[in-house]
């Protein structure tokens, strides 16, 4: 007999008692939830699940960062794969009745975040449930965005060296970090951003990373990395930090008229360098999959492809 929609319990979790429950499914996120229920990452009542009987079918979880009073992220979504259970009209059910009471009527659904295999679409299994919670997804309005690789520099990897064409100095204030993203953009490959740029100025686009993301590491500033040529004129920066989960290099970028010089190297040597001074064991990178220049720095600099991630939106 098949498991339709209407034979499902549908509701929140009680809390992190219940993450057993939640957890059936595997996921690389599943670790960090008791953590970020404890920290406002998550909250009970923005994670959903589906049963029938004491049988999960699915699942939902919306993120947040601790400042915001909404989910910033749909980034758990799954459904099980079985014979019995018409996947599609599940997912379709779990998610517009999550919705319906998480984001209310008339709001843009945040943005779709899934981890994936880097290799998925060569996945038979993986490949068909990833096109079904995407078509799923579709249906409510949302569209893909990009796919991104994720990448992780491990100690005892190769540690580059930071090359001797360029100079290495703090960033002098917020403005001045501004200013560098600002120019950064022209010629950006960062879907977000293009995405971004089609609606708002390159300092509207800039301003609004900086203070989503970038203004809240508690990190020291002090890790931040101009790179200027030999006269001073500045040819790129790097931003190495640490998130709520990992160190990261949260933001790396040569200046239009420098690219194709071999720049980024020395940059991410650099911020690479910064890091490991600091004590980090590993460090954590991504970039969208069509930046195949980001990706193949990463690879020379000793950073192994950990993972895929596809992304979708909503207008």
């Amino acid at each position: 007999m098949t498991v339709l929609p209407n034979d499902l319990t549908i509701r929140t979790i009680t809390g992190p008692e219940e993450l057993d429950l939640f957890n059936r499914f595997p996921y690389a996120l599943n670790d960090e939830f008791p953590v970020d229920i404890a920290e406002g990452r998550r909250r009970p009542q923005w994670m959903w699940v589906a049963t029938h009987g004491d049988r999960l079918i699915g699942r939902l979880s919306w993120w947040c960062r601790p400042q915001d009073d909404r989910p910033f992220l749909l980034d758990v979504f799954d459904v099980v794969d079985a014979p019995d259970v018409d996947r599609i009209a599940v997912a379709e059910h779990l998610v517009r009745t999550a919705a319906a009471t998480v984001l209310g009527e008339d709001t843009t659904w945040p943005e779709y975040l899934r981890f994936l295999p880097a290799d998925w679409r060569e996945r038979p299994e993986e490949r068909s449930m990833v096109e079904d919670l995407m078509a799923v997804l579709e249906k409510t309005g949302g569209r893909p965005l990009t796919e991104r690789l994720r990448f992780e520099w491990r100690e005892g990897s190769r540690e580059p060296e930071v090359g001797d064409r360029l100079r290495f100095r703090e960033i002098t204030d917020t403005t001045e970090i501004l200013d560098l993203m600002v120019r950064a953009l022209d010629g950006t490959l960062d879907c977000h951003d293009r995405a971004d740029l089609r609606e708002k100025s390159a300092r509207e686009v800039a301003e609004a990373n900086f203070a989503d993301e970038f203004a809240a590491y508690t990190t020291p500033r002090s890790w931040w990395r101009v790179a200027t040529s030999p006269d001073g004129e500045p040819v790129g920066f790097v931003i190495p930090a640490r998130n709520a989960y990992h160190p990261i290099i949260a933001y790396i970028a040569v200046l239009p008229e420098y690219r194709g010089n071999g720049y980024i190297d020395d940059l991410l040597a650099e911020g690479g360098r910064v890091l490991r001074e600091a004590g980090v064991a590993h460090v954590r990178a991504a970039t969208d999959l069509g930046n195949v220049p980001m990706a193949r720095a990463f690879e020379r600099a000793g950073y192994d492809t950990i993972s895929g991630m596809v992304t979708m939106v909503w207008e």
